[in-house]
């Protein structure tokens, strides 16, 4: 597997940045090794088009309108996404028999592989990321991770 050449989000440098600037390096970094074994194949995705066929693998038969609602992205935005999944031959459509007007969208074969690839990286580097850390310590992290999420959810 081929190194990433980005440095931006790795700098040690701002320790004073806090907490949220670590856990975006984090999450960054976790990103770009995730997708970094699509990038040498037939199916160089995006974050994005990744989420997106992680909602239609969770939720088949689904509609656009489905995904605008759960994930909140502008539709025209989820338009362009889906039209060029479905251009590579990862979204089938399939219209909807009550309203023709509505598609409810599949993952195609390829579509699954490509998911089952996302879903398998992330499952090694979960278990990279938390190498060392034993099970007390995983189960605090989360709980403090979930801490700083509800203090951020009161934020409205």
């Amino acid at each position: 597997m081929q190194k990433t050449n980005d440095n931006v989000n790795h700098s040690s440098k701002n320790k004073e940045d806090g907490v949220l600037d670590l856990i975006h390096t984090v999450m960054h970094q976790y990103r770009s090794l995730q997708y970094q074994a699509l990038r040498d194949g037939p199916h160089d995705i995006t974050h994005m088009e990744g989420k997106v066929l992680g909602f239609f693998g969770h939720y088949p038969g689904s509609t656009q309108s489905d995904l605008a609602r759960h994930s909140g992205r502008d539709k025209a935005q989820l338009a362009r996404l889906i039209k060029g999944l479905r251009e590579r031959g990862l979204l089938d459509a399939i219209a909807d028999e009550a309203d023709k007007r509505n598609v409810r969208l599949n993952l195609t074969q390829d579509g699954q592989n490509v998911l089952g690839v996302l879903r398998q990286q992330g499952r090694h580097l979960n278990g990279k990321a938390v190498a060392g850390l034993d099970q007390t310590e995983q189960l605090q992290l989360q709980q403090l991770l979930l801490r700083v999420k509800a203090n951020l959810d009161t934020e409205t």
